[in-house]
């Protein structure tokens, strides 16, 4: 069948990368009808707004996107893409698998975590205010409603991909009502699903044991700000942020997307390292339930990369963004 599925390139190394994305996808004999949109500094450039009306609208129309990295300007400009999008369409799990990839040089062996970040609220919220001169405020927004939706969706996740412990992580011990409304409703949610442990742990002393031993942890389900951190942290385990996928997704809605920043000091050198956005794009397959098509393009990454000679240069070989897209489409061509 055919699918309709947003694109949104992104800016920085986004283009170079999502074409690649786009190349292994109809490798894989996969047919995509893709709705080009523009969000980020290019909507900014065009339209005036970092997201404009007409991707919202794609999106809704298709329920689905892929998108490549958007630049957020660091204390000034208009607001995140990627927070805006996910508050306006409610896409309040952040989903992000890290494991352990052969080929990749990475600090540990056999990590195998995701990571369920909730997206919509926390100090992400976007409320700051100035009290007075040199004087500056953020509230911290946790909710019943968001902490149950989350929790649920960890269990749901979990029960679904077979497995066995998720990992609350807080800092309740501090921010006791904030955090802990979010502690309790993890609790409370656990209870509905006796076939999963469910245990929890306070954010540094979860930093700390992640370092010294990742494989103890299964799922983890944070807040905003700290699944923010974590997530990238983990990323450093298995090799850095250009190895590991992310989608957010809502009751309506997903978005598919690279975690890595869109990196502009490379951009248009053909170097970039598209796997992030291809394992990020086979989660989309996934949902899109064409599995064979994802499971031979996993297959045949995961070959790519374990040569060893078939690398680029951020993961210590020579191959251009473009050199290893042709290498990996020959391995899916392989396999057909």
């Amino acid at each position: 069948m055919t699918h309709k599925v947003t694109l949104i390139p992104g800016d920085g190394i986004g283009p170079e990368i999502t074409e690649s994305v786009v190349r292994v996808i109809e490798a894989a004999g996969v047919d995509i009808k893709w709705d080009r949109q523009l969000a980020g500094i290019p909507a900014v450039q065009e339209y005036g707004v970092s997201v404009p009306d007409q991707c919202l609208d794609s999106i809704k129309e298709n329920k689905v996107a892929l998108k490549g990295p958007l630049t957020t300007l660091v204390g000034k400009g208009f607001r995140s893409a990627n927070v805006t999008l996910r508050r306006k369409l409610d896409l309040y799990a952040n989903l992000r698998p890290v494991k352990t990839i052969g080929g990749v040089p990475s600090r540990f062996d056999k990590v195998d975590l995701v990571i369920v970040r909730e997206n919509t609220e926390d100090l992400y919220s976007g409320i700051e205010n100035i009290i007075s001169p040199g004087v500056t405020q953020a509230i911290k927004v946790v909710t019943k409603e968001a902490s149950d939706n989350i929790s649920r969706f960890a269990f749901e996740y979990a029960i679904a991909n077979g497995r066995k412990k998720i990992t609350l992580v807080h800092k309740a011990n501090i921010m006791k009502i904030s955090d802990g409304l979010f502690l309790r409703s993890f609790e409370e949610v656990a209870e509905d699903y006796p076939e999963i442990k469910a245990e929890d742990k306070i954010v540094d002393a979860l930093c700390m044991n992640l370092v010294i031993d990742p494989t103890r942890f299964d799922v983890l389900l944070l807040g905003n700000m700290f699944g923010d951190i974590v997530s990238d942290l983990a990323a450093g385990l298995v090799g850095g942020l250009g190895v590991v996928p992310g989608a957010n997704i809502g009751n309506e809605y997903a978005v598919f997307e690279a975690v890595h920043g869109s990196a502009p000091d490379i951009a248009g050198k053909n170097i970039a390292n598209p796997t992030a956005l291809i394992f990020s794009a086979l989660m989309m397959l996934r949902h899109l339930k064409e599995e064979d098509a994802a499971t031979k393009i996993w297959k045949s990454i995961v070959v790519t990369l374990a040569m060893g000679n078939h690398l680029t240069k951020d993961l210590g070989g020579t191959l251009s963004t473009t050199e290893f897209t042709d290498e990996l489409v020959k391995e899916i061509s392989s396999r057909t």
